[in-house]
């Protein structure tokens, strides 16, 4: 059997059960449970499948080992902040209080759910473009497996600065100046975390790529698709948060001014305050 029907099956079941779940509930963060969950698994079944019909998995096995270190990270900081005791995405209750109850229930099942869901196997994708063809592990594998391990270091890193930031934050009595992270990475990108997230997915596409390219064929291709909506979705995410936090802490309009929202770069100079007479 082709493995893409199987791993088709295990992303309707998921879906499914990310609705049936939402409505018994009456909360809607059950795709973010999964979300360092289900592509692991969807990389795996792709892995094995070429494990048992061929000798050389070696791509297909490395990206299933990054994707499995991947989700193992993202679980485990999910996990801390209280991801799985119940905790809602907190995004999700300021939206469900400006729709209606029926409108909201039409976003769960058209974004949350169903997009969401399409989105974690279309992130997953370039091991299907690998299993389909079958060619030998390469320098240009290996350079885009290192390239994705510093993304995943990157991302690392920053969301353990932040952690230690909102756990000061907590101990000093849920109040910080100037309320939010401007140090470490986050001195050069608003939200590192997150463009080393999508790093990772479009090192990980460019793996999917290799394996074409050494069949003869394009460094573009459909697979594409998925890190491209991947990063959509973090600008629009990012931008919704941004609003929030901005609307909560006035200094934040000038952190906006000064640092990148997602690439690290280099700091902007800061506004002069205007002179007193």
């Amino acid at each position: 059997m082709d493995p893409l029907v199987l791993v088709l099956i295990v992303a309707g079941a998921a879906s499914a059960f990310c609705w049936i779940t939402s409505l018994i509930t009456n909360e809607t963060s059950w795709v973010d449970r999964l979300w360092s969950i289900v592509p692991v698994v969807y990389v795996w079944i792709f892995a094995i499948a070429a494990l048992i019909a061929r000798e050389d998995a070696t791509r297909l096995v490395v990206m299933a080992v990054l994707v499995t270190a991947w989700g193992a990270r993202l679980t485990y900081n999910f996990a801390r902040k209280g991801g799985y005791t119940g905790m809602e995405d907190y995004r999700w209750a300021i939206l469900r209080g400006r729709m209606t109850r029926w409108q909201f229930q039409i976003f769960n099942l058209l974004f949350i759910v169903l997009y969401q869901n399409a989105l974690l196997l279309l992130i997953s994708l370039p091991a299907y473009i690998a299993w389909q063809h079958p060619t030998a592990f390469n320098g240009w594998d290996a350079a885009f497996a290192v390239l994705f391990a510093a993304f995943l270091v990157g991302e690392t890193v920053a969301d353990q600065q932040q952690w230690w930031f909102h756990q000061a934050k907590k101990a000093a009595g849920g109040t910080l100046e100037p309320g939010f992270l401007t140090s470490g990475l986050f001195a050069y990108s608003r939200h590192p975390n997150f463009f080393f997230e999508q790093a990772q997915w479009w090192a990980f596409y460019a793996i999917g790529a290799v394996a074409l390219v050494a069949d003869g064929g394009s460094w573009l291709n459909w697979t594409i698709v998925g890190a491209a909506l991947l990063t959509l979705l973090f600008i629009g995410s990012t931008i919704f948060t941004e609003s929030i936090t901005a609307s909560k802490y006035p200094a934040y309009a000038e952190y906006q001014r000064t640092t990148s929202m997602l690439v690290p770069l280099p700091h902007r100079r800061r506004t002069k305050a205007p002179e007193t007479a």
